[in-house]
């Protein structure tokens, strides 16, 4: 896909919403719900992916499991040279769960996912550790306070608002 924007219409946007609350719902089922033909729906869902606007399907974590969690923000100085190996060592680190470059302060900002605050103790001595990094500045999550993930309450909202009247 060029480096343009996707064009969405009203039905690809219902169709990602519910894509989005159950990646694994039957095209019959997402057919029924949009009130289309099953092959539009196969359709739209391989435009999609071959647009890279639906880049895969994953799993989506319990709330028991989530908020069980000990979740932290490690941002990391790195040195110019060694920023390719600083990144992949944190690619071999199933506890990060995402990186980002940033500007300000540090080079990176990376989140972490571990058990137990002494999980996240040996993966911060871990991470200070990797060659090529100068420092760490690391603040746990206490609470989440928004999450635009969808939910159930969502998969909820977008089947009523596409389902055939009873």
């Amino acid at each position: 896909m060029e480096h343009s924007q996707a064009r969405l219409d009203d039905l690809d946007r219902q169709l990602l919403a519910l894509l989005q609350a159950d990646a694994r719902a039957p095209t019959a089922e997402l057919a029924r719900r949009l009130k289309v033909a099953r092959t539009t729906v196969v359709a739209r869902i391989a435009r999609l992916e071959r647009e890279g606007v639906v880049a895969g399907y994953g799993v989506r974590l319990g709330r028991r499991l989530e908020e069980s969690a000990v979740r932290a923000f490690c941002g990391l100085s790195v040195q110019a040279r060694s920023a390719g190996a600083v990144i992949k060592a944190l690619e071999r680190m199933p506890e990060v769960e995402g990186a980002w470059a940033v500007s300000g302060e540090f080079d990176y900002m990376v989140q972490l996912r571990c058990a137990s605050p002494q999980e996240l103790d040996a993966l911060l001595d871990q991470l200070g550790q990797i060659d090529g990094v100068r420092q760490t500045q690391t603040s746990m999550v206490l609470s989440q306070k928004i999450d635009r993930r969808p939910t159930d309450a969502i998969a909820a909202a977008a089947a009523t608002t596409t389902a055939e009247p009873t």
